[in-house]
């Protein structure tokens, strides 16, 4: 097999992968990740996932690169990472009551032969009706500030949910798992045939 590579240090991202049990490599993409006039949330997505994977070629020239980016989309408004306390005090207020879609962009990038299969898995987020109070303990008790809309659905951000609606549920955290088997399988990776190999 050849190299796998994750085009993130995302930890979030690093551990859905590790699930696969194959050895892989963590390579940060510097890529400039400003939306372009016009662009569609899914447009976006999948273009920054396709150049996130494509960032780290250099380093390796020959390797499966997978890129993942995400954003959470409210009224029509895409919204990234809170960075801080007061942003994601917005995010949440914003979200009460709602149902937000979060849209995943996720690359399979084939460095020596160029070739790049890529999707955008959508996972809906149907919050609760949220005090301020509930959105200030939550917020400092987490401290989310590097997650889109400001939670982690892996952890006490459960507790915003009214229901959640996808696939699958890697995919909120920020790697659709089992979207990237069959995109592996696409670029000639069998996750379960290299299992007899790993071991």
């Amino acid at each position: 097999m050849k190299t796998l590579v994750l085009g993130s240090t995302s930890p979030f991202r690093k551990t859905i992968l590790e699930k696969l049990k194959l050895p892989f490599e963590c390579a940060k993409p510097n890529i400039d990740e400003t939306e372009k006039l016009g662009e569609t949330p899914q447009a976006l997505v999948e273009r920054l996932a396709i150049e996130k994977s494509k960032a780290v070629t250099a380093l390796f020239p020959n390797a499966l690169i997978i890129g993942s980016d995400q954003v959470a989309v409210c009224e029509g408004e895409i919204l990234g990472k809170p960075h801080n306390f007061e942003n994601g005090v917005i995010q949440l207020t914003k979200f009460s009551g709602k149902s937000i879609t979060f849209y995943t962009g996720l690359c399979v990038y084939d460095s020596a032969t160029d070739k790049a299969v890529s999707l955008v898995e959508p996972f809906i987020v149907h919050f609760n009706h949220l005090s301020l109070t509930e959105i200030e303990n939550y917020l400092k008790a987490e401290q989310p500030y590097n997650c889109a809309g400001s939670f982690k659905s892996e952890g006490l951000g459960i507790c915003l949910f009214k229901k959640l609606e996808g696939d699958d549920p890697n995919t909120l955290i920020g790697l659709p798992l089992i979207k990237l088997v069959g995109l592996l399988k696409e670029q000639g990776v069998d996750v379960l045939a290299e299992q007899k190999q790993v071991s």
